[in-house]
């Protein structure tokens, strides 16, 4: 099925920009994945559920990894400058 859309072309330009994509329909697809990944946890996290580990895992970027990440930082040095009295 053929669908035509009308999207601003600096707007669709700037997303694949930001994801890093070169096709508007990859970039128009992690778009939607996005909004309801986001619109899902907005639910969940309004009311109180139970929800279980793996659920709320899956609520969030699976590409989210904190340990790699911290690694990637560039590290900071505080206090005094080496060498200085």
């Amino acid at each position: 099925m053929k669908m035509t859309m009308h999207i601003d072309d600096n707007l669709l330009a700037a997303a694949m920009n930001v994801a890093g994509v070169s096709s508007k329909t990859a970039a128009v697809d992690l778009a939607l994945r996005e909004f309801v990944r986001r619109g899902e946890l907005v639910r969940a996290l309004e009311g109180s559920p139970d929800w279980s580990p793996a659920e709320l895992k899956a609520m969030f970027d699976p590409e989210y990894d904190l340990a790699a990440m911290r690694l990637a930082e560039t590290p900071r040095r505080y206090g005094r400058k080496p060498g200085s009295h």
